[in-house]
């Protein structure tokens, strides 16, 4: 603890970016203590047995819909998401040539459509299904446009994980005599599980709250779609609608309270996965 002390008297910058790292981490948790906190105080009080009813009414403004609505959007929009992330990033970080023209496109297109604000997305896939296909607004509309919503992010984390694997888990597998797939399902990819899994829940936690894009494609429907062109609502557009009426905010916080408890209980899930695959 002296040495670092010394350290850090001996050179004032590296203190100083000491004390800004602490001061950093500080603020955060403490934003995050005071917004999680906030929302359970003025949530927890309105839960109501009527917002569990299994039908949207004007009188009880039940949630259970939209709970049921954010699980299928959630598990739709993985399905057609992860593979083709997945494959796309194996195949840019195993099978791609090292300093690839074509690669550093795919790579910089990537990174950009990673920024683009969900609203972008929203217009975009109202425009390409809702009106171009003649979808109306949609649960696939909605589930298609979070799945190329989710792809870039995918994608990426998921080629990080990839590339951080050592070159000498292939090397001891190509000794071995294993082929190159076999490699790949059989070593690199559980040893870069981890970080798949990371950058999957990064995908679950955009499409749980995602909200702008869905409105434009899914739709404001209170209702367990009938069939895939139905429209509908998720847990995170039914607070929006909820604060927008201007009419149930205590129904919203309660809203909040649910929608909070998902996230922290799928995160667990897959923390849970990750280490019991790292494990296998």
């Amino acid at each position: 603890m002296k040495t670092k002390l010394q350290e850090y008297k001996n050179h004032p910058f590296s203190m100083l970016m000491f004390i800004l790292i602490i001061l950093s981490a500080v603020i955060m948790i403490g934003a995050m203590i005071f917004i999680i906190g906030y929302i359970l105080v003025r949530g927890i009080p309105n839960m109501k047995p009527e917002l569990f009813e299994w039908q949207f009414t004007s009188e009880n403004q039940s949630m259970m819909p939209a709970i049921i609505n954010t699980v299928l959007m959630t598990l739709c929009t993985l399905v057609m998401a992860v593979p083709v992330g997945v494959f796309s990033a194996i195949y840019l970080a195993e099978y791609s040539k090292k300093g690839s023209k074509i690669v550093k496109i795919i790579r910089m297109t990537v990174e950009t459509l990673s920024g683009i604000p969900s609203i972008v997305y929203g217009l975009f896939g109202f425009l390409a299904f809702v009106i171009a296909l003649r979808w109306q607004y949609s649960f696939i509309s909605g589930a298609i446009t979070l799945a190329i919503m989710v792809l870039p992010l995918i994608m990426r984390t998921t080629e990080e994980a990839l590339l951080a694997v050592p070159d000498s888990y292939r090397e001891g597998s190509y000794g071995l005599g294993a082929g190159k797939l076999r490699t790949i399902f059989k070593i690199i990819l559980p040893a870069a599980m981890p970080g798949i899994l990371a950058g999957v829940i990064l995908a679950v936690g955009r499409i749980v709250g995602e909200t702008a894009a869905l409105i434009f494609t899914a739709g404001t429907t209170a209702a367990v779609p009938e069939n895939i062109f139905s429209s509908t609502r998720t847990l995170a557009v039914h607070m929006y609608c909820l604060l927008s009426e201007g009419l149930y905010i205590d129904q919203a916080y309660a809203t909040a309270v649910v929608l909070l408890v998902m996230v922290i209980i799928i995160n667990a899930l897959s923390s849970f996965l990750a280490k019991k695959l790292t494990k296998n």
